[in-house]
């Protein structure tokens, strides 16, 4: 498709005017990539791989790192790819994608779906698809470095840019910090990623400063009682009553314990306990999602939990030797936090770029993102994420008019329109690293 016309199509889907008809060198040469972009994407939508599994998709960005000019180093933190290069004096910037799967049997009815079949650390066999978009993140990060290769005399600085694994499982980022991210290459200065949204319409740019994804916390309640025949309750100290009370006080915690002005979520996913109808089980277990921002914040959740879990059990009448006990999982995500001046700046340059109508400001999330890692890891980086909307135009509008429901991320239904992420996302990236490493 020649670039003009792949911009105005694109402008018309968005109900937005058309770019001007002078030639602008970094959207002409991503439209003029976005049928090789595309195919890319259909390649790896159709060949997903789980978490700490991408060794195939690894070596794909390896192959068209190295193809660019990039100096490349695979299997940094498991199955990552560093990608560096050097073009003389300025700050170094980091550009992330992820690339992992869903175990998610894919349902969208596209051509080139997946029909991967994989088992998961767990054991389990289940579908696996892009349900997430990382296959989109992984096609604009190949433009990018297409374009900014192209570009060398207009930029100067290092990239770095990254392929990151196990993102879904929040420990990609982490892996590869302690494979020596910081130390065997270079150190940036400055980190920007993308997600792709299922909340915004397609090729429509988000973008929020400060606290943007939140921390992602696992917990583990074994409640115990002392189990026996249903017939005869009060010989027994039943769990599930107990339980129960337990998930209904955890709700306090938001509503009456954080201030109302802190954002908190505690959601108990799971509740199991018991086997047959007539015997109450010596115990209960309880699995928790808990999210929050700050550190205070998280805390105070976390310690709330215990608490609550055990002021029951006492009230209850359980023996000390009989607690609950409550089990934080070690790994957890932390917070994304986009910070100012960069986010600003890259606000203004899109909203210059793409128009108003293309760059809302959306609200912060409770979903999380471990691409917080690489600014938490030194908080002297200037970092971001933004968003690009992924929801095809006409889906969009039967949402709006209340005729349709959208998809989610991690949905078996998620079909984005890939051409206008990828398209919109590699042009904003370029814009931005181009911006970032100016001379």
């Amino acid at each position: 498709m020649r670039p003009m016309l792949a911009t105005a199509l694109l402008a018309t889907t968005l109900g937005v005017p058309a770019s001007p008809a002078a030639a602008e060198p970094v959207r002409d040469a991503t439209m003029a990539a976005l049928p090789q972009l595309t195919a890319l994407y259909r390649e790896l939508h159709a060949a997903p791989e789980l978490s700490r599994q991408e060794v195939k998709s690894a070596a794909r960005m390896a192959t068209e790192a190295r193809k660019a000019g990039f100096t490349v180093t695979e299997k940094v933190g498991g199955t990552g790819v560093v990608a560096v290069l050097r073009n003389g004096p300025g700050p170094t910037l980091l550009i992330r994608t992820d690339m992992d799967g869903l175990p998610v049997t894919e349902a969208t009815g596209l051509p080139f779906a997946s029909k991967v079949r994989a088992t998961t650390a767990d054991g389990v066999e289940t579908g696996v698809m892009h349900a997430c978009g990382h296959d989109t993140h992984m096609a604009s990060w190949v433009g990018t470095l297409r374009n900014l290769s192209a570009m060398k005399g207009q930029w100067s600085g290092t990239l770095v840019m990254i392929a990151q694994p196990a993102e879904e499982v929040g420990l990609g980022a982490q892996a590869m910090l302690a494979d020596g991210l910081y130390t065997r290459f270079p150190k940036p200065t400055h980190a920007i990623a993308f997600h792709d949204s299922a909340g915004l319409q397609a090729g429509v740019i988000g973008v929020h400063s400060g606290y943007t994804f939140a921390n992602v916390d696992s917990v583990d309640v074994v409640v115990r009682g002392v189990g026996g025949h249903g017939a005869y309750p009060n010989t027994t100290k039943d769990p599930i009553v107990l339980a129960s009370r337990i998930v209904g006080a955890l709700q306090t915690l938001v509503s009456r314990e954080l201030d109302p002005q802190t954002p908190g979520v505690v959601t108990v996913g799971s509740f199991h306990a018991g086997a047959k109808h007539n015997i109450i089980p010596d115990e209960a277990k309880l699995l928790l999602t808990v999210r929050s921002y700050t550190d205070e914040s998280r805390k105070q959740l976390l310690d709330g939990i215990a608490r609550i879990a055990r002021g029951e059990a006492i009230a209850a009448g359980i023996p000390e030797d009989r607690m609950p006990t409550v089990q934080v999982e070690q790994t957890y995500t932390p917070a994304t936090f986009n910070t100012e001046p960069l986010s600003g700046e890259l606000r203004t340059l899109f909203t210059g770029r793409f128009g108003e109508a293309r760059v809302k400001e959306v609200p912060a999330t409770m979903g999380g993102e471990d691409f917080s890692r690489y600014y938490l890891a030194d908080k002297s980086i200037q970092s971001m994420i933004f968003w690009v909307g992924g929801v095809p135009a006409d889906k969009w509008a039967k949402a709006q008019d209340g005729v349709a429901e959208l998809p989610s991320l991690h949905s078996a239904g998620w079909a984005p329109d890939a051409e206008a992420v990828i398209g919109t996302a590699t042009e904003a990236l370029t814009a931005a690293a181009l911006d970032v490493l100016k001379k």
